[in-house]
């Protein structure tokens, strides 16, 4: 038995609006242990974790996974009842933080990235991903490492979305040749960037190490453009990192961000370079 496992969901971050939902999440599970005559020790037994873990999910300080709400509809024979439930905790299992820029990128019609420290997350493995956040200190828990790469890799629905959005991405050359995770993880991320840059919604573009003039040295860019005609960037090093929305300040961003695509390979000669560094690999 994995008493007090992480593998049975995430912890709910203070304040988050979603927390109320995930108590009636647990009230439901509740309900149907209670009902079928089960107490938390026992129940948790049969799903194979302790009464702690139990109680936690219950009275909503944890998100249930998805395998742990069908594994209790089967053990309490629910009806499906609690496999329903997946429609909440699908929202709230991902941070704050990614479910508001999940929301932004969803919106956006346009969209334009520099990357210089890493791989951007919308290009990223799992296998990447996951290496990544395995880099970090202090070092995150497994538990963590797993919730943070579910919510990167469920960011990559842009891809699907219809009709296409248009997206620009340059990234610093160090980010295609540091080995995150291995040569092998980086081999993977290397030929999906290729299958990436061949989508025709999106461009691709590698900023050499060699260029002696660089418009992207205050640090990453984002700039996000809507259907309405606004408009939401960022900048590591312009306003304090905050995210803005006046046009003064959009272009600003956008001035950079042209500098650094005229500064950069073309995305052929882009593609080619991830050739060329994936036959030294």
């Amino acid at each position: 038995m994995s008493e007090g496992a992480d593998e049975a969901g995430w912890g709910i971050e203070p304040g988050d609006e979603m927390a109320p939902m995930i108590e009636v999440v647990g009230g439901v599970i509740k309900f149907h242990r209670e009902a079928a005559g089960m107490g938390a020790a026992d129940f948790g037994e049969a799903m194979g974790y302790g009464e702690d873990m139990i109680r936690k999910i219950e009275r909503g300080a944890r998100i249930p996974r998805l395998e742990f709400l069908y594994q209790a509809d089967e053990v309490l024979d629910a009806s499906g009842a609690i496999k329903a439930l997946r429609v909440h905790t699908d929202k709230a299992r991902y941070p704050k933080k990614v479910r508001e820029l999940a929301q932004l990128e969803a919106r956006a019609v346009e969209s334009a990235w520099y990357r210089n420290h890493n791989i951007h997350g919308l290009l990223q493995t799992p296998e990447y991903a996951k290496a990544l956040f395995e880099t970090r200190q202090p070092a995150y828990s497994a538990d963590v490492v797993a919730r943070e790469t579910d919510a990167r890799m469920a960011r990559k629905v842009i891809f699907e979305r219809e009709p296409a959005p248009t997206l620009g991405f340059v990234q610093e050359q160090v980010t295609l040749e540091r080995p995150i995770g291995g040569k092998m993880v980086l081999r993977r991320q290397l030929e999906h960037l290729l299958e990436v840059a061949q989508l025709r919604n999106v461009t691709f573009q590698v900023m050499p190490t060699d260029r002696e003039d660089h418009a992207g040295m205050d640090g990453l860019i984002d700039v996000l453009k809507f259907q309405d005609g606004t408009a939401v960037g960022r900048s590591d090093g312009a306003f304090n990192g905050r995210p803005v929305s006046s046009p003064r300040d959009l272009r600003i961003l956008e001035l950079r961000y042209g500098m650094i695509r005229a500064q950069a390979l073309t995305p052929r000669e882009s593609q080619a370079f991830i050739e060329h560094v994936l036959g030294r690999l």
